[in-house]
């Protein structure tokens, strides 16, 4: 599995930014997927996650309500839609997959990680 993650850039606090991560699998292959991020000297954390099984994806207490994770199965596409960005969204967001059955939220699960993409939001 690979992931490759694209859309970051610079922002001014208040607009919006759209991840995209293209998912390079088997065909018909199963798995969760999300994004993640990191700022300088802090720990990576989940930002939102979508199952492969329902719809109802997982979101961080900080970005619910303003980002959105999408996903096209049929593409093995994954999207991350940010609005209403804020300075402390600044940070490299990676896109990454699991395939085993652990837990959603716990980052060790998650087996296959992209390349990670710069977010930078300007107060």
């Amino acid at each position: 599995v690979q992931l490759q993650a694209c859309g970051g850039g610079f922002s001014q606090a208040g607009a919006s930014l759209r991840l995209t991560c293209t998912v390079t699998v088997h065909s018909g292959s199963a798995y969760d997927a999300g994004w993640f991020r990191q700022a300088p000297g802090k720990e990576r954390e989940l930002v939102a996650i979508m199952p492969w099984r329902g719809d109802r994806p997982v979101y961080s207490n900080s970005v619910r309500g303003r980002f959105t994770i999408s996903r096209i199965k049929a593409k093995d596409t994954v999207y991350l839609q940010m609005n209403n960005l804020k300075p402390e969204d600044t940070a490299v967001y990676y896109c990454a997959a699991k395939t085993n059955a652990g837990t959603l939220d716990q980052i060790s699960n998650y087996e296959h990680w992209g390349q990670g993409t710069q977010v930078t939001v300007s107060s």
